[in-house]
């Protein structure tokens, strides 16, 4: 049994015995470098919650980020492009976005863009929020779970994995031909002629190596390679994710069980099929990656793999869906961490004879030090005060804080009181350079948008600045007090801001009037950013000019020139002043 002195052990012995322990290190290798992940991952998951987002957003991955509600949004209201760009939405989902996968990150946007409108799923989503909210673990478990998932750097990873929908297959003759002369070397020749044996393995393996990174094959079906990583990556999560039994989260895991299973047997293939990613660094995959090179078992079982994935967008869907869920509640709790001061929304139905309205201590979360203000209103309500005062940001926050009580159930007020409401604005508008359109044209088109979603007489909050400021006074007087005096109607809730104090007189028996005003100093105007009831009673733009040292002649031309209409509501020729 044990060896003689002088005697030496067989060499295939040797050979056993050397795989044996080259296996053994490479698993102990695979189980360490798994470990040390987990806690590299679970101490940043420790460091980012309940902090500002540090992912840095590339061109285009909003775009591609929005694939996902764009694929999804049906029928059912959402908010328009419009009204996404006047409230700079981008950077009030980026403060959001504190998720760990790819389907978070995806229903998160989605979330945002569809606001629900039934007491039942506001419930539901809250009761997902407060139990990753109160329970630590079980949170830090569950993102890590997700984490495996990762993010695509291909854009949305619903796009990534459902363009196998229309990957092509290949031709894998040659590619068999190749496989077949290895395994015969390996089998047939080598054991039994062991130099030309190696010679013959070493030259095919080279030609398989070439042929595997230069021929067309591969690189036609590289980017679908990479599609099956992130499917591998999403079908391993909803396996470990097994483990996550909790009461809670029964719904959601529900259908990833149902996901799973539809999808069942792809696991190994797509294992093998392709890496989890270029640079997952598992020693596994690297270890794979060799096999693939030399056997180009990638190529050989592709068509075979491909043939099975498609069809089964809607089970794919389903794991998308609530993976990407689960990741956005957690995040949506870590946002709440983050504010100095929030409120869960109370919805309440409509009463009176117009929309009510109370949002007390209300800031606007984009700005480092917000001013807050409380409105409470039931009907139309009509903004006035000068340049910078703050009534954009005002109405912006409005607005904002609609759309965030009815997708993320986050309020930046300490009290937030509403019915369910649809939310549409015209604010931060531009001319259309590449349709040929004037500012005036873009602007009236936004309006009509309004009014049209309007005549369905179901709860709107619409938030209008400045209406029709691309055109001359008398007729932006004349059309927009009619235009506001429409929208007063008992289903809406219409806030507007202007500088014509004209539009207070006219709407007084319809409008609620509001302003902001400032604190003129001998060499500066003090904003206080407060809003106070009634309107406007102050100027500040000729007050301006003198403290940018503008010519006094002018300061005091236009300050008569004020001053005279104010009395006269007639505007007098300008003469010319000789030098």
């Amino acid at each position: 049994m044990f060896l003689k002195k002088g005697e030496f052990m067989h060499p295939y012995v040797t050979v056993i015995l050397l795989t044996v322990a080259a296996i053994l290190l490479l698993v102990t290798w695979i189980l360490y470098e798994n470990r040390k992940q987990k806690k590299r991952m679970l101490r940043k998951i420790q460091r980012i919650y309940g902090k500002v987002p540090e992912r840095e957003y590339a061109a285009g991955d909003l775009k591609n980020i929005s694939h996902y509600f764009l694929r999804k949004k049906g029928d059912d209201f959402w908010i328009d492009d419009i009204t996404w760009n006047d409230l700079d939405m981008d950077r009030i989902y980026m403060l959001i976005n504190q998720t760990v996968s790819s389907p978070g990150e995806d229903v998160l946007y989605d979330m945002l863009r569809r606001p629900v409108f039934r007491q039942e799923d506001i419930d539901r989503r809250e009761k997902l929020i407060r139990f990753f909210a109160e329970n630590k673990e079980k949170r830090e478990q569950m993102q890590i779970l997700l984490s495996n998932v990762g993010k695509t750097w291909h854009g949305s990873l619903s796009d990534t994995i459902l363009a196998l929908e229309e990957a092509p297959q290949v031709n894998t003759g040659l590619h068999w031909v190749m496989f077949v002369l290895l395994i015969v070397t390996l089998v047939g020749v080598l054991p039994f002629y062991p130099a030309p044996g190696f010679l013959l393995f070493v030259l095919l393996s080279t030609v398989n190596v070439v042929y595997y990174y230069a021929g067309k094959d591969r690189q036609r079906i590289g980017a679908f390679l990479d599609c099956f990583s992130s499917f591998l990556c999403m079908l391993e999560s909803a396996e470990r994710m097994e483990t996550a039994d909790w009461p809670e989260i029964s719904e959601q895991m529900e259908y990833i069980r149902k996901g799973k299973k539809a999808l069942s047997g792809l696991k190994k293939r797509v294992f093998f099929l392709t890496g989890r990613n270029d640079t997952s660094g598992n020693p596994a995959q690297l270890f794979l990656d060799y096999i693939r090179m030399l056997f180009h078992v990638d190529i050989l079982i592709y068509n075979g793999t491909l043939k099975t994935v498609q069809g089964k967008t809607q089970e794919i869907m389903l794991l998308l869906d609530n993976m990407g869920e689960l990741d956005a509640v957690i995040s949506i709790a870590s946002f709440r961490e983050l504010l100095p001061l929030w409120c869960s929304p109370c919805f309440c139905e409509e009463k009176g004879k117009h929309i009510r309205l109370l949002a007390e201590d209300l800031y606007h979360p984009l700005i480092q030090e917000p001013v807050a203000n409380t409105i409470e209103t039931e009907g139309s309500v009509l903004v006035t005060g000068s340049n910078a005062s703050g009534k954009s940001t005002f109405l912006k926050n409005v607005a904002i804080n609609s759309i965030l009580a009815q997708t993320v159930l986050t309020c930046t007020c300490s009290h937030y009181e509403a019915p369910f409401l649809k939310v549409m604005t015209s604010m931060a508008l531009r001319d259309d350079l590449s349709g040929g359109e004037s500012y005036f044209i873009v602007e009236i088109r936004s309006l009509k948008r309004i009014l049209d979603e309007s005549r369905k007489q179901e709860p709107l909050l619409c938030i209008i600045d400045e209406v029709l400021r691309g055109t001359n006074t008398i007729e932006r007087i004349a059309a927009s007090s009619r235009i506001l005096s429409a929208l007063n109607r008992d289903w809406i809730l219409p806030f507007a801001a202007t500088h014509d104090i004209e539009l207070s007189y006219i709407l007084d028996r319809q409008y609620r009037n509001y302003h902001f005003e400032e604190e003129v100093q001998e060499h500066e105007v003090l904003f206080h950013y407060l809003l106070k009831k009634g309107r406007a009673t102050s100027r500040n733009a000729i007050k301006l000019l003198s403290m940018l040292e503008y010519d006094p002649v002018i300061v005091k031309g236009a300050e008569e020139a004020a001053a005279d209409f104010e009395q006269t509501g007639v505007w007098k020729p300008c003469v010319k002043e000789g030098r």
